[in-house]
């Protein structure tokens, strides 16, 4: 098997499957080729001799542009490749006239277990959360989780947990805003089975506002507690903890269309193979569940620059362009606000992973949306309103991003990584490792290996494999990420701290 493998016909690159050293000569694409470089695992060889200013392709688009001429069989990365991106773009609607029909696999309505909740949402997971209207509380919270699960030995539910923040005081406009709506999902999503939110008292995220906030919800399994309020906190706490609890270890498992499964669609620590293995493996998943009836977030917006036009091109109708155009030049203001760069990307760990500019990266990271239409767009903070796939405005940041997508209702966050993670977000938060070596390395943070798609498996199979084991998640098999206890949330800030 060759060392090389070429993702695109058009490609002027070849991504190395093993570490080749300087003067090998191996095959790829019919011809022979030798390194005139040493080229490390998941880094990209050249193909062709480049003129300077040349345009790169990989993926079958200008990935950017030669900084001086590169020779056939040399290293490209960072030192001799330079993206193409600059500044603020005009966009035009353009829709791709055949966004591929996705009829369900064998006609086959597929279901998971979960649980049914009073107001028609269903859940994966059935846990006692604690949410702090603001951090000065963090402490309770977790004496309480802790109490609560020595009394009940972890039995009945399926986790007690706690969500220390920083916020929800000192803060101004819309960074306060962020932080109620992302407390507001949290207690609302259908994963938790009964919420204990704790408020100071003095606090700018008052418990009576925020539970107006809540709007309509199941007054039996939402309760509050303002630790001002009352003589021992910890007594009352605990009292009301026992009645959530009572009532969610009544609850039980029940058949779910998997038209109703919502997942998150996340990337972190990318490498050269995460849009070769992982990436397209996800993207394979969100075509299959979207044509279940099922819904599926892509975000990371500044990791879609320089790749935005082809997920403008599949907006189902000139309101959802519209919508997405809003949803870039919002993200890139964001940056010239601030006076920063707004192609400061990709990270040092990417680049030692293989990827050299951001139109690679993004290439890579939007093939986990698949193929089907754009059906809405989400802003920060917002909950899915609409089946399909939805694009969600958060940042690429691991934790704040995977937070976004579970407080827009996802009920699973599905993270691929070449580097590896052990991060969780408050649902569960399953790894999909983008090489075989990473799995076996890391099956402690590693869940699902996409690797076997380097070995000869097809994407058939994989992606077989990779449903039933998405299923079996919501069945309610832990991921490591729940083994392991690592879950947290983290709100996106921008603004000014009183």
């Amino acid at each position: 098997m060759s060392k090389l493998i070429k993702i695109h016909p058009a490609d002027g690159v070849a991504v190395a499957i093993e570490a080749i050293t300087a003067g090998e000569t191996m095959p790829v694409a019919g011809s022979r080729l030798t390194a005139l470089d040493n080229i490390p695992t998941g880094h990209k060889i050249a193909l062709q001799d480049f003129a300077a200013g040349e345009h790169i392709l990989k993926y079958g688009s200008p990935v950017g542009h030669a900084r001086y001429a590169i020779k056939q069989g040399a290293l490209v990365n960072e030192k001799n490749i330079r993206t193409n991106l600059d500044g603020v773009l005009e966009y035009r609607y353009l829709p791709t006239t055949a966004i591929p029909s996705l009829p369900v696999v064998d006609g086959e309505r597929l279901a998971f277990k979960g649980y049914r909740r009073k107001n028609g949402d269903a859940g994966i997971r059935n846990e006692i959360w604690l949410i702090p209207t603001v951090g000065c509380v963090n402490g309770i919270i977790a004496s309480l989780a802790d109490e609560l699960r020595r009394e009940t030995g972890g039995r009945g539910v399926d986790a007690i947990v706690a969500w220390p923040h920083n916020y929800g005081c000192s803060q101004l406009g819309e960074d306060h805003e962020n932080t109620r709506k992302i407390l507001r999902n949290i207690a609302l999503h259908p994963n938790a089975g009964g919420v204990l939110v704790v408020g100071l008292g003095c606090e700018n995220n008052q418990i009576d506002a925020f539970r107006e906030m809540l709007g309509n919800f199941d007054a039996d399994r939402v309760r509050f507690l303002v630790a001002q309020h009352v003589g021992d906190e910890h007594k009352e706490g605990m009292k009301i903890l026992r009645e959530l609890y009572d009532l969610a270890s009544e609850d039980r498992r029940t058949d779910i269309p998997l038209s109703e499964l919502k997942a998150g669609l996340k990337c972190g620590g990318s490498d050269g193979f995460s849009g070769i293995t992982a990436n397209p493996l996800l993207g394979v998943f969100s075509d299959f569940l979207v044509a279940q009836g099922g819904t599926t977030v892509l975000t990371e917006v500044p990791e879609m620059f320089g790749a935005e036009t082809l997920l403008m091109e599949r907006c189902e109708n000139r309101t959802v362009f519209d919508k997405t155009v809003r949803l870039i030049n919002d993200f890139k203001a964001y940056f010239i606000a601030n006076r920063q760069p707004i192609y400061e990307n990709p990270s040092p760990g990417n680049i030692a992973g293989g990827i050299s500019t951001l139109e690679e990266k993004s290439l890579g990271c939007t093939q986990k949306s698949g193929t089907s239409a754009v059906r809405d767009v989400l802003m920060y903070g917002d909950r899915l309103q609409t089946r399909g796939l939805n694009l969600l405005s958060a940042p690429g940041n691991d934790p704040v991003a995977s937070t976004a997508l579970a407080a827009a209702g996802c009920h699973i966050v599905l993270f691929t990584t070449g580097r590896g993670t052990p991060f969780g977000t408050f649902v569960p938060t399953m790894k999909i490792a983008t090489t075989g070596s990473l799995y076996n390395r890391k099956r402690n943070w590693a869940d699902f290996n996409a690797g076997t798609l380097l070995e000869g498996e097809s994407m058939e199979a994989a992606s077989k494999r990779f449903t039933q084991y998405v299923i079996e998640t919501a069945n309610g098999t832990y991921v490591n990420n729940e083994k392991n206890n690592c879950r947290e949330i983290a709100v996106f800030k921008s603004g000014v701290t009183l």
